[in-house]
């Protein structure tokens, strides 16, 4: 699979590739993310040791690349992305960061049951590999406590409210109608019932993951949490660490705060004119419950959700399609499916690397929840389909002809990525295809809360002093909720989620609006230095073909500024 201009492989890219290779090994559940076989009964190694194995493998390749030359620009990116993701993961593991990952969404508790969902199930073979997964998750999840106890003995411990979320997420999954509960009551082959034998082998594996899972939050409750402090900020050097990680830039902080005040109050004003034009009285609120009540943005039920998602994104990639995007054959398929997690999040997996696997597009309804508006969340479809991540990604992968596995498959930097995937909703504005005001609202309801966080994420964790036009003095969690509640929409439930997600996982959040600020510099930079030349599908082609790299490398790339 891939395009028709082969390239010999390179030794960059035998380091690359052997890099991918034992890095998948060494994490099954990575695998398995990226549609790559082995592994599939097992689940990583969450002890110390586990994560002593990945920083040799970094301190190994690392000296590799010392050792090798470039032979093209493929290979300055590779090595300049290479060099600068294992750098920054080796300073994360020095502080202690692997170690003591606890938090409500993207932790060793999370990624055990998470990648579940991604498993295939068709066949006996696959039920098997499902059962021999749920034995593993309780020795998964004893060896992430004895990191947990290791990070605690250096004083590195996840702050109460983190280890509150994780317990109460447990008791979700062990509840009588929770997730593990659910997994086993849609359990069947692709030809129809598991085979008894099989059936009563999944009963005693859920039985099994249960007690796991019953065990772990009693050591979060009876060890851990006595440990727990209650301050949520990690402070400036923590997180200017985790800020480079997920953009693959440093940016100034204070710059970056003052910006995203600035950036708030624009598209907050932009939202008062539309609702305006919507509702004669009673400004955003008004308008919002005047697009709810009207039946052609309602959809009941998930099945009506899900038919929406999959015509929404086909009619995407229609319409985009070889006239404002080159997009490969194999890449205009997508998936959309209703997530058997409950969180209220929606995500993106990729295609596997033969494209045998698509692409999807996943919704995790939260409990209870069977109501959906159409105009809130069609920007979340072109985020997460094309011309947003699935194009992203599915590109990439498709580039085999070109690029190493590590670029095509595991390279990926969240404000690339995600930086990408606002741009890609702001895009669609600039087409024409949120004209409608309903549409626009909800884009502009989306910005919002993507603004809001990135004043919220750094002013919390740096400390930087409540601005004047909000009272000023020092960010609180109080402050901070009201904050929030105040710029966005969602439901309470959503956003007490997402606030705990900030204040967890400091640097990810604001990621995607500081990403797309720096794809718009990047475009801005392009189109000036090609004047009457530049041509915007021809940007995104050639931008989008460098793959998930970090947005220093993504820039000196396109710009081709890297040195050899």
């Amino acid at each position: 699979m891939g395009t028709s201009d082969e390239r010999p492989a390179t030794p960059v890219d035998e380091i690359a590739n052997r890099y991918f290779a034992a890095s998948t090994a060494l994490s099954p559940t990575q695998a398995t993310y990226l549609g790559v076989g082995g592994g599939e009964g097992e689940l990583d190694d969450f002890s110390p040791r586990g994560w002593a194995a990945h920083e040799s493998l970094r301190r190994r390749t690392l000296a590799d690349l010392d050792d090798v030359t470039p032979v093209d620009d493929i290979d300055r990116v590779t090595v300049s992305a290479l060099r600068d993701t294992l750098t920054l993961a080796s300073q994360s593991h020095e502080a202690g960061l692997d170690e003591m990952a606890l938090n409500n969404i993207a932790s060793p508790f999370q990624s055990v049951r998470d990648v579940l969902d991604l498993m295939p199930t068709d066949t006996e073979q696959d039920w098997s590999h499902i059962c021999s997964r749920l034995r593993a998750i309780p020795t998964a999840l004893a060896q992430w406590h004895e990191s947990l106890m290791s990070a605690a003995d250096r004083g590195l411990v996840a702050p109460v409210r983190q280890v509150s979320a994780c317990l109460e997420q447990g008791d979700q999954i062990l509840a009588d109608d929770g997730y593990l509960a659910r997994f086993r009551q849609r359990a069947q082959l692709a030809s129809g019932p598991l085979p008894e034998a099989l059936a009563t082998d999944l009963d005693a594996a859920v039985a099994e993951a249960a007690r796991g899972y019953d065990a772990c939050l009693d050591r979060l409750r009876t060890v851990i949490m006595p440990l727990a402090g209650h301050q949520d900020a990690v402070g400036r050097d923590v997180y200017q660490l985790c800020s480079r990680q997920f953009l693959g830039a440093v940016i100034d902080l204070e710059d970056t705060y003052a910006w995203g005040m600035e950036e708030l109050a624009r598209i907050r004003a932009e939202m008062t004119h539309v609702a305006d034009g919507l509702v004669s009285d009673g400004g955003i609120p008004a308008a919002m419950a005047s697009l709810d009540a009207q039946p052609r943005y309602r959809l009941d039920g998930v099945d009506a959700l899900q038919r929406w998602m999959q015509d929404q994104a086909e009619g995407a990639i229609d319409a985009l399609a070889g006239v404002h995007f080159d997009i490969p054959e194999p890449v205009r398929r997508i998936e959309c499916l209703i997530s058997p997690s409950q969180t209220g999040g929606i995500y993106y997996t990729g295609p596997s690397d033969d494209f045998s696997r698509p692409g999807r597009m996943w919704w995790s309804v939260a409990r209870g929840v069977t109501q959906f508006s159409t105009w809130r969340e069609l920007t979340t479809v072109y985020h997460e389909g094309v011309p947003g991540h699935h194009l992203q990604v599915g590109q990439t992968v498709y580039r085999s002809a070109l690029l190493n596995r590590w670029r095509r498959l595991l390279a990926w930097t969240s404000g690339h990525g995600e930086g990408w995937a606002l741009y890609a909703e702001r895009l669609m504005r600039e087409l024409g295809f949120m004209d409608d005001p309903g549409n626009l609202l909800g884009l502009l309801d989306a910005q919002s809360l993507r603004a809001a966080r990135v004043v919220l994420d750094i002013g919390v964790h740096c400390g930087l002093p409540v601005p004047v036009s909000l009272g000023g003095g020092r960010w609180t969690y109080e402050r901070a909720w009201e904050f929030l509640t105040a710029n966005s929409s969602m439901p309470e439930s959503t956003l007490r989620f997402e606030l705990d997600r900030y204040l967890g996982w400091p640097g990810q959040a604001p990621s995607y609006k500081v990403g797309e600020r720096l794809w718009l510099e990047l475009r801005a930079e392009a189109q000036r230095r090609e004047g009457a030349q530049f041509s915007l599908k021809e940007f995104h082609r050639r931008s989008l073909d460098i793959g998930g790299v970090g947005l220093d490398t993504l820039r000196k790339a396109v710009l081709g500024e890297l040195d050899d």
